[in-house]
């Protein structure tokens, strides 16, 4: 009896992927790839508005992974059910918990730009972590030095190089197309993409004197008769972006195609990209777009459904070969 207790326990380790409501499609994309069950996972809210989860099935044991999306007009609702998801995941006796976090909010506010400011970004990974999560993947954040505000293992993942695979098909003439950077800050980022595509960059100077709003100044580079690629990581009002691309029409630019990861499309943003003069505004799925990819629609919409899916097998692998002592190495 007692040898028998003492034998090596057999303990086989599940995956879980569940969803939240802030992108059920996409994590159904992500579940579909990797030819999983979006398992059972109850979020509703009590009549004042709280939210409610609860695990409909035993996770006890097994690797989580959480598909969320923090954006839209209830933000802040996405970002109270994935903390409490990540709660009853702990409370439950999972093994891990991983947060997937395609659009990571309040990425915007990572620094002190003016006294009196918070830095959200930080707060949320404190949250995130107080919760226990146990890691992050997310796509594409406003500023890499979030992920030194974690504790915990992150994955920071780019769509940069699918935009670059979605360009490369429209055979544009390269030597007549420029990447340009809507900010000096974008500048190394729009350098990758233009050095990935073979053609030139150039970078818009502006100066914003507040929140949602830009001035552009003027374009450091050639892009007379061009056709140019703006790339960003977001697209939220909108404003800033189509007045960047009336001054590059001013300046003579050709066919302008819009690039960012993130189409949050606030306000009367994705009217304002179908009047604008442009050819296309291009996003992935890492937020719904009800509109994009519709006949006579400028907005078109790419899926990062398997980059993700990649990072989470990945993950998966890693945990199962470290065993029960580990698994939280970076890749």
């Amino acid at each position: 009896m007692y040898e028998d207790l003492c034998k090596p326990l057999n303990v086989e380790k599940n995956i879980r992927l569940y969803t939240g409501t802030g992108n059920p499609a996409l994590a159904q994309r992500i579940a579909n790839v990797l030819h999983l069950e979006l398992s059972g996972l109850m979020i509703t809210k009590f009549a004042n508005g709280e939210i409610y989860a609860r695990f409909e099935e035993t996770v006890r044991g097994c690797e989580v992974f959480f598909v969320q999306s923090v954006a839209g007009k209830n933000v802040n609702d996405l970002l109270m059910e994935t903390l409490i998801v990540a709660d009853a995941a702990t409370r439950a006796s999972a093994a891990s918990f991983t947060a997937v976090i395609p659009h990571y909010g309040y990425a915007r506010q990572d620094r002190k730009a003016a006294s009196r400011e918070p830095i959200t970004a930080r707060l949320v990974a404190n949250l995130l972590e107080a919760a226990g999560v146990d890691r992050v993947i997310t796509l594409d954040l406003h500023s890499n030095q979030i992920q030194g505000f974690f504790d915990i293992p992150v994955t920071h993942l780019t769509a940069l190089y699918q935009f670059g695979d979605y360009f490369k098909a429209k055979n544009f003439d390269l030597n007549n197309t420029v990447v340009v950077s809507p900010d000096m800050g974008r500048a190394k980022v729009a350098k990758k993409l233009s050095d990935y595509l073979g053609c030139e960059v150039a970078i818009a100077h502006k100066s914003r004197p507040k929140h949602n709003a830009a001035e552009v100044m003027g374009i450091i580079g050639n892009i007379k008769g061009k056709t140019c690629i703006v790339n960003d990581d977001m697209i939220d009002t909108g404003g800033t972006l189509v007045g960047s691309i009336h001054k590059l029409k001013e300046m003579g630019a050709g066919d302008i195609y819009i690039s960012a990861t993130h189409g949050i499309f606030s306000k009367q943003a994705i009217q304002l990209l179908e009047d604008a003069p442009i050819e296309e505004c291009v996003v992935t799925d890492s937020i719904p777009c009800a509109v994009a990819n519709t006949e006579g629609s400028k907005i078109k919409q790419i899926s990062v459904a398997k980059e993700l899916a990649d990072a989470i097998f990945a993950v998966y692998a890693n945990f199962s070969v470290s065993g029960l002592a580990g698994g939280n190495s970076e890749m």
